[in-house]
């Protein structure tokens, strides 16, 4: 007999996984959240992962194996490497509704960076993610769009910035995410911009607070 297809292929289950983890955080999520999530039973996702561990390690490769990806999805988006730069820095914004989903993704954080597996894909995603924001900068420059910088250095002071303000958002709490981190990255981001992209960029209207 040819074994059962699969109704629910793995990338679909991972996603679930996040979208439970985000609410719940990864200390207290069980395959049973899971299951439900998506619609399969915690046996089904033992044999499918092993075990929570597994699906979570699968979470996090998914999570590194996506990252090029999202930047050249980014970059067809926006025509201006510049537009596409900020969209790219405010990405992780998107996946975070409330304080207490950012409290959740710090727990997973501190499973990164305490658990050695995670931990190295953790490291392999930063490396994409600042080589992305690189890239971007880089043309971004050669566009005429900032002056010329040290973009590398950037890109880093970038990527703190952005889990900077996101949990400053999280104390504050006012306004969304994506304005209050954008509001900080355009703080950053001015010095570099040449005259006329600094007097043409578009303020986007302030959320009350």
């Amino acid at each position: 007999m040819s074994p059962r297809p699969r109704t629910v292929d793995d990338v679909a289950i991972v996603m679930a996984a996040s979208r439970v983890i985000a609410r719940l955080g990864p200390k207290r999520v069980t395959l049973a959240d899971i299951g439900r999530e998506i619609g399969l039973s915690p046996a089904a996702l033992v044999q499918r992962f092993g075990s929570k561990r597994g699906l979570l390690l699968a979470m996090s490769r998914q999570a590194v194996a996506s990252v090029d990806g999202c930047f050249a999805a980014v970059r067809v988006a926006h025509p201006s490497p510049l537009d596409a730069f900020v969209a790219a820095a405010l990405e992780m914004t998107r996946y975070v509704q409330t304080p207490q989903e950012v409290a959740n993704h710090l727990s997973y954080l501190q499973q990164d960076l305490s658990d050695p597996e995670f931990y190295e894909l953790m490291r392999e995603s930063s490396q994409r993610i600042e080589a992305g924001y690189r890239r971007l900068l880089d043309e971004a420059v050669a566009s005429g769009a900032l002056v010329r910088c040290d973009t590398a250095r950037l890109a880093r002071a970038v990527g703190a910035l952005a889990g900077g303000s996101l949990l400053g958002w999280a104390v504050a709490r006012k306004g969304t995410a994506e304005s209050w981190v954008r509001r900080d990255l355009e703080m950053l981001l001015d010095p570099y911009r040449k005259p006329f992209t600094r007097a043409r960029r578009v303020t986007r209207p302030r959320s009350r607070s």
